[in-house]
């Protein structure tokens, strides 16, 4: 797939179609690191959100890790749904 360079401002952009950004999970304003090897192939790779392990540990302690949201609907009817026992 071909693609074109673009001036922005003093800086250069290249525009990544909307079906890669899709493909990639990626939006507008994601962190993205960007880098290049000695063969002029540049690489775009997301990162991860930090400081999800602590943050989940930090609401279990203080007990705010309650649903928001009940298991079920009101209008959720499960009469007559089976499940697989393993």
């Amino acid at each position: 797939m071909k693609t074109s360079i673009i001036q922005i401002g003093n800086s250069r952009g290249v525009i990544i179609p909307s079906r890669i950004l899709r493909k990639c999970k990626l939006s507008l304003k994601s962190a993205v690191e960007i880098g290049y090897d000695d063969d002029g192939a540049i690489t775009i790779k997301p990162v991860p959100r930090q400081g999800w392990a602590g943050a989940a540990q930090q609401m279990a302690q203080s007990k705010d890790d309650t649903l928001l949201m009940g298991d079920l609907f009101d209008d959720e009817n499960v009469n007559g749904w089976t499940w697989d026992e393993k």
